[in-house]
């Protein structure tokens, strides 16, 4: 999978995780692709909503060795 830009958001807890995600995807283009790598395990779970919620493409989700990482690419504006 090509990224075209990582987040790196190990060692933050709920919200900052999401917030940063927030943030980061304000700045970007449509069909961009990011990956965000977290430690904090509600990231499961809020990330999949965040995507859901403003209709950007979780493309993948994995856990690996307390890692979580996350690929997603930015919907249409």
């Amino acid at each position: 999978m090509k990224v075209d830009l990582t987040l790196d958001a190990c060692g933050l807890y709920c919200p900052e995780p999401v917030m940063m995600l927030h943030n980061k995807v304000r700045d970007i283009v449509a069909g961009t692709v990011l990956e965000v790598i977290a430690t904090d395990p509600s990231t499961e779970r809020d990330i999949p909503k965040f995507c859901n919620f403003l209709g950007h493409e979780l493309l993948e989700s994995r856990a690996e060795d307390g890692k979580y990482f996350y690929y997603i690419r930015k919907s249409d504006d």
